[in-house]
């Protein structure tokens, strides 16, 4: 079978499914694969829920996308019905003396408090003792903590997301084929997809292949994405008193490295769970070879090193577990930029761990800047020339 279109998108998880929606939106004929069927538990954007903070500390060049991305899922909202954004506020909390680091960032306290000033992003400025009293589920604080409070924060749901802006996509005349693997993709002109369905001509393509990027692109993907195992923890909850109507999404920075530190979110409503994580970028592996089973060593681990003695009513036994991938840029930021060597060909890929809250406003800007539009975003801070 050969095909035309004037986009393909490869891969939709975040980011594909929304720059499938924002393509159609603008009337252009586009085709959307993915070799899964999403949402799906196979890469990058799976787990009940993902947090969301307009203020990134990571860097003011993010904060347009992400304020993007909720007025999107407002959209989104009132166009399926589904609920996908929840600003339940979000708090980021550190130890009010010595280093700290967050992806890869110094301080990042002080740098989400400089992007909320920055942007006009409502915020409070918070001291341990003043956590304590607003938010007793945080145990044991030394009191001298100085946290960063965004109530426009919260968490989004990545599958209801994904569904929500595939179904629009659909009937917006978006042809989604699920199943089919990219086996290779080359530009003698226009370009030319090579699946296991057949083969597709475009005018341009999308790469939002997550995981799976660098091995279907090659030089130079392979020498700057690093792909990382993570696992989610669901603990179970015995009292869920200190988790009011109030209780935020965190990111709780215990010590000097990157790994000194859990995330997690509110119990969701009727749920006696709550689900934290770290991060870890030590050990590499591959979309393929990922080991997707989660030993309970790790669980217990998870617990004894962040989770025992900081959240209240959290016990050490785990309901659930999940494993997912990061895939990782040398600096811990994105690649959104066309291929070097196929200027048809745009790639957004390597989203560091902290993509998804972006992934509408980063469709809405890359869909801009395919067809023509005015772009009100900057994207050259993602450029992959930063690398050579």
């Amino acid at each position: 079978m050969t095909d035309q279109a004037d986009f393909v998108v490869i891969g939709l998880g975040a980011m594909g499914s929304a720059v499938s929606y924002q393509l159609a939106k603008r009337g252009v004929s586009v085709i959307g694969i993915d070799r899964f069927a999403p949402p799906h538990p196979m890469g990058s954007s799976h787990g009940e829920t993902r947090i969301t903070r307009q203020a990134v500390g990571e860097g003011g060049s993010y904060a347009p996308l992400v304020l993007n991305s909720h007025r999107i899922w407002r959209e989104l909202e009132a166009d399926t019905g589904e609920k996908l954004l929840n600003e339940c506020g979000v708090l980021v909390m550190a130890p009010g003396t010595g280093p700290t680091s967050h992806h890869g960032k110094p301080d990042f306290v002080a740098r989400s408090i400089k992007v909320a000033r920055d942007f006009g992003i409502v915020h409070e400025i918070l001291d341990g003792a003043e956590i304590t009293r607003r938010f007793p589920q945080f145990l044991n604080l030394a009191g001298n903590e100085r946290a960063y409070y965004e109530p426009g924060g919260g968490y989004v749901f990545p599958e209801r997301c994904i569904s929500a802006q595939l179904a629009r996509a659909a009937q917006l005349g978006v042809q989604i084929r699920t199943g089919v693997e990219v086996l290779s993709i080359d530009q003698p002109g226009r370009v030319r997809i090579e699946t296991t369905d057949g083969t597709i001509h475009a005018r341009h393509v999308v790469v939002s292949a997550g995981s799976w990027t660098a091995s279907l692109l090659g030089a130079p993907f392979e020498r700057f994405l690093t792909v990382n195992r993570q696992v989610l923890h669901w603990y179970e909850l015995d009292d869920l008193t200190a988790y009011g109507s109030d209780a935020p999404a965190f990111i709780w920075m215990h010590g000097a490295r990157d790994v000194d530190y859990l995330y997690g979110f509110p119990p969701l409503p009727g749920d006696h769970r709550i689900k934290v994580a770290t991060e870890q970028y030590e050990t590499r592996t591959t979309a393929d070879s990922i080991n997707r089973e989660v030993d309970p060593a790790e669980s217990d681990e998870m617990y004894r090193r962040h989770v025992q003695g900081r959240l209240a009513g959290a016990r050490p036994r785990v309901v659930h577990s999940a494993a997912c991938l990061y895939t990782v840029t040398p600096d811990q930021g994105f690649i959104i930029d066309r291929h070097p060597r196929q200027d048809r060909v745009l790639v957004i890929s390597a989203c560091s761990g902290h993509g998804f809250k972006h992934s509408a406003g980063i469709g809405d800007a890359v869909a801009e800047l395919l067809t023509g539009g005015r772009n009100q975003v900057d994207l050259s801070p993602f450029s992959i020339a930063r690398f050579e």
